[in-house]
């Protein structure tokens, strides 16, 4: 049989950078529902994006993971092994504040992996609407919603498959792309595929800064400007915890804006009082619900039409709720009373029943409450469409995200028209795998 092909990507996000290896069979490069992933490789430090001033940082942090991926390429097939970078939020938002620092990391991550064998397809952001749209499309490849291989050996769209939507939540954005029942309204949301001989017309939107990182941000620069002295009590964070930030450190980021009066080497000191209640009142306050003229709107006045169907969410979505031990297709009310009684526990307590998650642990009931204000106030799911949502890292073995859908996207790996007799190997293993996760789901 032929060797396998590789592809890389990088998924450059705004708080840290991932290195995804795939593989699949060389004489498929036209079939699908094969890709595979070979192993993920995080890459050590924060985001390229935080490496502004010093972009040479950016490539020399690549490099492990680089090593990495070429101890598991054979040697003889690197060369052709298709690699990208991509990246999300937090490079749009350093682009919008200062676009040369933006094109030097992208220089120095770029004259990074040009110093490996590999063919490199070169380093750029995606749009919101790309992101959105690849998520979509890894979701619906890897559960066969878009494809499957038929008894009569060829690739058919498979019938009466509903595809599924995808929830996304980074750093510095959270996406939503799903196929909504009725035509698309605004064209800034719309995105158009024609997969495998079907036209999908998709709801898309990302909205920047609404991601967990700049979400928190925003959350703690608005208490800041709500509170008259430098003590800022915090309602998210556990009673009981407390920590000192400068000015400068808080309004780092064009998601928020520092008050003309504010000096920006002032310490701020943050003590949590673990309040759910007035936790979700400063949530809510983070976005605007009044619709306007885009009716029906998700939020900020960003049309949106109803959610429909089953949706896929993952990333930060997954995280924070699999911290909270609810992945498991609980009800809402039980999600309420599980984020509920976390938030009340004082920062004693929550140490002491987690003791090895120590560096994000304040933050988990925060992003807990936003999360729900996020999908049901902003997404507009409600108690009926919350059992529609499935939190999941992964499907078929591979993490979910926008890297896979943009390999095969860039890689010509998913034909525009309905492919005709390709051969495939033993299919059946591959789907025994997603079958149970398609009935898990119906």
């Amino acid at each position: 049989p032929l060797p396998s092909q590789y592809g890389l990507v990088f998924d450059a996000g705004s708080t840290h950078t991932s290195l995804y290896i795939y593989r699949w069979p060389a004489d498929k490069e036209n079939g699908t529902g094969i890709v595979s992933q070979v192993e993920a490789c995080s890459v050590s430090g924060p985001g390229i994006s935080s490496y502004a001033d010093d972009p040479a940082g950016a490539g020399a942090s690549l490099k492990p993971c680089l090593d990495e991926a070429m101890k598991i390429i054979p040697a003889e097939q690197q060369r052709e092994t298709p690699t990208y970078l991509g990246a999300t939020a937090g490079m749009r938002l350093l682009r919008e504040e200062n676009s040369t620092k933006a094109e030097q990391v992208f220089a120095e991550v770029s004259k990074a992996i040009g110093e490996y064998p590999v063919d490199f397809r070169g380093a750029r952001i995606l749009t919101g609407s790309e992101e959105g749209s690849f998520g979509w499309i890894t979701v619906n490849y890897l559960l066969q919603t878009l494809v499957k291989f038929s008894f009569a050996e060829k690739w058919e769209h498979p019938q009466d498959t509903e595809v599924l939507g995808a929830l996304d939540l980074g750093g510095a954005s959270t996406q939503i792309t799903f196929q909504p029942g009725v035509p698309v309204e605004d064209k800034n949301t719309s995105v158009f595929f024609r997969l495998y001989g079907t036209n999908y017309s998709l709801y898309s939107h990302s909205y920047l800064c609404y991601g967990q990182s700049q979400a928190l941000k925003m959350l703690l620069a608005a208490l800041h400007q709500a509170s008259s002295s430098a003590q800022i009590s915090h309602p998210c964070y556990p009673r009981g915890y407390q920590e000192n930030l400068t000015v400068a450190e808080l309004y780092n980021s064009p998601c928020v804006h520092a008050p003309s009066s504010a000096s920006p080497g002032h310490v701020l000191r943050v003590m949590g009082t673990g309040n759910p209640a007035e936790c979700g009142t400063a949530v809510q306050r983070l976005f605007n619900f009044s619709c306007g003229a885009q009716w029906p709107c998700g939020f900020n006045g960003v049309y949106q039409p109803p959610v429909r169907g089953q949706f896929f969410a993952f990333a930060g979505f997954y995280y924070t709720f699999h911290f909270l031990n609810l992945t498991h297709q609980q009800s809402l009310s039980e999600v309420n009373t599980t984020v509920l009684s976390f938030c009340r526990m004082s920062w004693t307590e929550v140490r002491a029943l987690f003791p090895q998650d120590l560096k994000y642990l304040h933050t988990y009931c925060s992003v807990a409450i936003y999360i729900l204000t996020l999908l049901l106030d902003g997404y507009k799911f409600n108690e009926h469409t919350w059992s529609n949502i499935h939190f999941s890292r992964q499907a078929a073995n591979t993490d979910i995200g926008w890297t896979l859908g943009f390999m095969l996207n860039f890689t010509n790996m998913i034909p525009a028209e309905a492919l005709l007799h390709v051969k495939g190997h033993q299919p059946d293993l591959w789907a025994g795998a997603v079958s149970f996760l398609v009935l898990a789901i119906v």
